[in-house]
């Protein structure tokens, strides 16, 4: 077992509406920020439905240590989950930190995808309603509306099922297929958003899920009008940036907390 201490560098409630990325004076606090976030995405995604039984994951790399990352438990309601929940496994399937099972899917497609990809920290995958309903498609999202457009060119289908992800080789498959893109449809099965933190990575799952949801509706109605590629190019830049997608998490942060800060135990 690690000697690692979650209650060390534990933060100070942030000021609402405040926008400036945080500052750490230790690993300890850097962790604790991160758990904390991590805690509080998965409180965030039971108050949207993003819950669907025991599927679903979330998970962060340990800013130590990098061979590392914080998962949620196997059989935890994400509207339960705490800091005190989430366990700390390593890339060869070790629970290093934590009493309880983790999910065999979540550690096929998470060990691979923070192997191979150095430069994201934090990946979010869930069953969501829309998003999976669209993922049956097989087709990219097209950028129809200003949200929509920080996923233009930034995304991949993944067209793939074979059923139950298990084998970390087909996590392998996936983090291939991911590539330099932040997100990927998984074909017959969901979205899979990433990022440099945890705010990035939620908030991209719950803005995709919500462009799915766009487009669904758009396509029932009649024939969609395409933001020129150009013009989605640009707009990527303004709404779909790291530290565009970090603020617009923030007030979701504020409102977990206000709602219900349990998750911070």
């Amino acid at each position: 077992m690690m000697d690692i201490d979650v209650t060390k560098g534990k933060t100070e409630p942030r000021s609402r509406g405040n926008l400036n990325p945080p500052e750490f004076n230790s690993i300890d606090e850097e962790r604790r920020h991160g758990l904390e976030r991590l805690a509080s995405a998965f409180r965030m995604f039971a108050h949207f439905g993003f819950d669907e039984g025991l599927a679903g994951h979330i998970t962060l790399r340990d800013p130590e240590h990098k061979d590392h990352f914080w998962v949620n438990p196997f059989g935890v309601h994400f509207g339960q989950m705490k800091v005190s929940d989430l366990l700390l496994v390593s890339h060869d399937g070790d629970i290093v930190i934590g009493d309880r099972p983790v999910n065999n899917a979540a550690f096929a497609i998470h060990s691979r995808l923070h192997m191979n990809h150095p430069d994201l920290n934090a990946a979010a995958h869930s069953h969501s309603m829309y998003g999976k309903t669209f993922s049956t498609m097989g087709r990219l999202l097209e950028p129809i509306t200003q949200d929509s457009c920080a996923f233009f060119d930034n995304h991949v289908l993944f067209d793939d099922f074979t059923g139950v992800v298990l084998e970390t080789s087909e996590g392998d498959r996936i983090a291939e297929a991911l590539g330099d893109k932040k997100a990927a449809i998984l074909k017959n099965h969901g979205l899979l958003t990433t990022g440099k933190t945890v705010d990035e990575a939620a908030w991209g799952f719950l803005s995709m899920d919500r462009c799915c949801q766009s487009q669904l509706m758009a396509e029932t109605v009649g024939q969609m009008q395409r933001i020129p590629d150009d013009v989605a190019e640009v707009t990527r830049g303004q709404v779909g940036s790291p530290f565009g997608m970090w603020a617009s998490y923030q007030p979701i942060y504020d409102l977990m907390v206000e709602k219900d800060d349990s998750f911070l135990n």
